[in-house]
């Protein structure tokens, strides 16, 4: 038998890897923040200038980045006859890579009192961009991945979907005036049940895509 597309397998698996180091690294570098509160800070937080660990979570935030734009490179290949929406949806994965691994590490979460830093300004608008495009994958991906070739993937998606638009929002309520209301308060409970959303997703597409090769690759030894 054939080995599968080596391009396709190191992708998916430095999607993985990403998906998992991402949290870990982030509860361990707060550990090394006095007084950070996963439930109630930002990860942003973390890669602020103020904070201790600044320089590390915004080296691995820029490494983080570059490995999703590699994963959206590898699932361009590995879903090829699916045309224009495998290149919309490997590009959406890239644009998150890009908006909130390259830009959150480039651009620090820096914050001066009564205004914003230049810094803080493209942070959010580079991290804005990511989350849309992150949660506009599902909804692409049903395109990609239809109901017919996988009726279980397909329910995920919509799940993923509107999963994704009920934390984003839940997030945004860290806006409101009042910083004492729940939904205020526990922004950074919201913020990684996004990012544990997003991950979920993407760690099953990155399976996906090394089933397919490896099936591809099975299918064409046997015809041969």
């Amino acid at each position: 038998m054939k080995k599968p597309s080596q391009y396709i397998i190191v992708s998916a698996i430095a999607c993985i890897v990403v998906c998992i180091t991402e949290f870990v690294t982030l509860f361990i570098f707060g550990a090394f923040y006095p007084g950070y509160d996963h439930l109630k800070d930002t990860m942003s937080t973390l890669g602020a200038s103020v904070s201790p660990v600044a320089h590390e979570v915004s080296l691995w935030w820029v490494i983080m980045g570059l490995l999703l734009i590699f994963f959206g490179t590898g699932f361009r290949k590995a879903f090829s006859e699916k045309g224009f929406f495998a290149r919309v949806a490997a590009w959406l994965i890239m644009l998150y890579g890009f908006g909130e691994g390259i830009g959150s590490g480039a651009f620090k979460a820096n914050h001066i009192e009564n205004g914003l830093t230049i810094s803080l300004i493209f942070h959010d608008i580079l991290g804005g961009i990511g989350v849309t495009a992150i949660l506009l994958l599902p909804l692409i991906m049903q395109k990609v991945v239809t109901r017919n070739e996988n009726p279980g993937f397909y329910r995920m998606s919509r799940i993923i979907f509107i999963t994704g638009i009920i934390t984003v929002s839940l997030f945004l309520f860290r806006y409101l005036p009042n910083e004492n209301n729940f939904l205020t308060v526990y922004k950074g409970l919201w913020q990684r049940l996004f990012m544990l959303n997003t991950y979920i997703y993407l760690t099953t597409i990155a399976v996906l895509m090394i089933k397919k090769d490896i099936r591809q690759k099975t299918s064409a030894y046997f015809e041969n």
